[in-house]
């Protein structure tokens, strides 16, 4: 077969005569194409690694980075001083062995390359599943890419401006003696900003998954709203997995959007209720 027969529109009828070979063939090539979409972003990472690492990576652990400016301002606009201010710190980090750098900076690129590939990412796996959706589920699927994406980037910019900084100030400021200096690795700062970035902007998922579920049947808005005690007892593991450690300081800042997502989540499931009620009446 040849390769550019990869990126030709199948027909209706050409799609339902597919095997579940050709299927296989076909996700292979969707896959094929998200992960060089990934590695080219990854590599525009890597060539700009140093000022990734100097004006991106670390702008957090910094007392000018812009969203402890906003807060602070934000703080004696509203009457209570400087309580949202960031105390000062020095931030150093260094690195235990010989590769740790080297590692860190594929690590970077590769996570870095897929931030900025998700839309695209994501979008090749929506072609896949499209064939199988009838025309009436098409047209409530509209602008699926764009509200994926949005969720996405809005939860790893709350995790970067808000979360990171909040964290690194916390625990740069906590100590128990002073005997004690704060130096951990780069590569264990990095693992963190991972998570509270790129996972954060998974988690951020959640409304469109819940009404995915809610449209084939698997969940209503009435079993979320009783199981709600639980689906937060479930948020706060998350949380939990999500944030470097468990104290109550990070915990809050993370479950406090998710929990705000899953009541979004039932207002959306509600909506899926309510639409299918009347197309069966």
């Amino acid at each position: 077969m040849a390769i550019t027969d990869f990126f030709k529109k199948r027909t209706p009828d050409e799609q339902a005569e597919m095997s579940f070979l050709d299927h296989l063939e076909e996700l292979r090539w969707h896959i094929i194409r998200s992960v060089i979409a990934l590695l080219v972003c990854a590599i525009f990472v890597f060539s700009y690694s140093d000022w990734v690492v100097e004006d991106v990576l670390f702008a957090p652990t910094r007392p000018d980075f812009i969203s402890a400016r906003w807060l602070c301002t934000l703080g004696n606009n509203i009457g209570i001083g400087e309580a949202l201010c960031f105390q000062p710190i020095q931030a150093q980090f260094l690195e235990t062995t010989m590769t740790g750098q080297f590692i860190a900076s594929f690590t970077l690129a590769f996570i870095g390359g897929f931030i900025l590939a998700f839309p695209y990412i994501f979008w090749e796996f929506w072609r896949f599943i499209r064939p199988a959706l009838s025309e009436k589920e098409l047209k409530k699927t509209r602008g699926v890419i764009f509200w994926v994406s949005l969720l996405f980037f809005t939860g790893v910019l709350f995790g970067y401006f808000i979360l990171t900084p909040f964290m690194v100030n916390f625990y740069f400021n906590y100590k128990l003696s002073a005997q004690i200096t704060i130096m951990p690795s780069f590569s264990d700062y990095l693992e963190n900003l991972i998570y509270t970035t790129a996972g954060i902007g998974i988690l951020f998922q959640m409304p469109l998954l819940v009404m995915l579920l809610a449209r084939i049947g698997i969940v209503t808005a009435t079993f979320l709203r009783t199981y709600r005690r639980h689906a937060f007892v479930i948020i706060l593991i998350a949380a939990a997995i999500i944030t470097p450690s468990t104290d109550p300081f990070s915990l809050t800042i993370v479950t406090i959007p998710l929990y705000l997502l899953f009541e979004a989540s039932i207002i959306l499931a509600g909506r899926v209720n309510k639409e299918q009620k009347k197309e069966w009446s």
